[in-house]
């Protein structure tokens, strides 16, 4: 009887482990694979003129099914500097705005943990307002601060720190600047969640043993809250990549991201086999280190559960 119990209790954790998991899922096969599996489709396929603008990958002919795979837009990719230099200035670009957004953001989301719970909620609902106003929005008020006649210059030359306006709007430092205010609240919000539950008894025990407050912060704050910090990290860098509102807004003609090679390829060239191809590429580079730091992290897991 306690066996029967014990297996009916067995499948029950089973199937309920099953249904919290399946809709998560099903939402990535949905969302993320079926699309993933279309545009590769296409960028096997070779260009033509007509709906759609590419050709099938199979057909008909001697009573046969004939496969035809094209790897034109594959091999301009990696044979074409234009593209080589645009994914490299993507993956700078998304880098740099990482780790701008983890210097500014990590003291703001320590500072938000630690404050008194009366306050706490008005500066956490300060990081959120941006999100009530659509972000076209909100990069176009920064080309209004960052335009040679914009806010910013005119405050710096009216109390005189500038003789001459800054040429920063259709730079990269504009973009940098739009990927920076746009992507601060991805990174501070995972890392908050984070730093709100640090058991504080272990920095009570530390300064009890004579920790100054750096040696704390460096030996117990900062390694606890990585999983938050990479969290954020992810949370930046990856959107960063394939951005294509700011820099359409804030970078000039120098500015190379793929963001807008996709949209030129598809919208401007109708290339949708090229455009499919850069798609692609542009996944397996974020997919891959992302598959490998999660295995790591399950090796890590599963190591650190056997030493205990």
């Amino acid at each position: 009887m306690l066996d029967r119990l014990g297996r009916r209790l067995g499948n029950k954790a089973a199937w309920s482990a099953f249904w919290t998991i399946a809709p998560p899922y099903l939402w990535l096969v949905l969302f993320l694979l079926l699309p993933f599996v279309l545009v590769l489709k296409i960028s096997l396929a070779d260009l033509k003129f007509g709906i759609p603008p590419y050709t099938s990958l199979t057909d008909l002919k001697d009573e046969a099914i004939n496969l035809t795979l094209h790897l034109r837009g594959y091999i301009l990719l990696f044979s074409d500097s234009l593209y080589i230099s645009t994914y490299i200035s993507s993956l700078k670009m998304a880098a740099v705005t990482t780790l701008w957004c983890a210097l500014i953001g990590y003291p703001m989301a320590y500072y938000i943990a630690r404050s008194p719970d009366s306050i706490r909620n008005v500066l956490l609902l300060a990081v959120i307002l941006p999100f009530w106003t659509s972000l076209l929005l909100r990069v176009y008020a920064w080309v209004g601060i960052l335009r040679s006649d914009g806010l910013l210059n005119s405050v710096l030359m009216a109390v005189g720190v500038i003789d001459a306006p800054l040429e920063i709007y259709r730079t990269d430092w504009a973009v940098y600047i739009g990927l920076v205010y746009a992507y601060l609240p991805f990174f501070i919000l995972p890392l908050y969640a984070n730093l709100v539950k640090l058991d504080t008894r272990l920095l009570d025990a530390a300064y009890d043993l004579g920790a100054k407050p750096w040696r704390a912060f460096v030996s117990i704050t900062l390694p606890l809250s990585m999983p938050g910090v990479i969290a954020g990290a992810m949370l930046v860098f990856i959107p960063a990549v394939g951005e294509y509102v700011i820099p359409e807004l804030l970078g000039g003609a120098d500015t190379l991201m793929m963001g807008r090679i996709m949209w030129n390829e598809f919208f401007t060239n109708a290339d949708w086999p090229m455009a499919s191809a850069i798609t692609v590429i542009m996944v397996l580079l974020l997919l891959i280190p992302m598959i490998i730091f999660q295995v790591n992290q399950k090796h890590r897991y599963e190591a650190d559960r056997g030493n205990v």
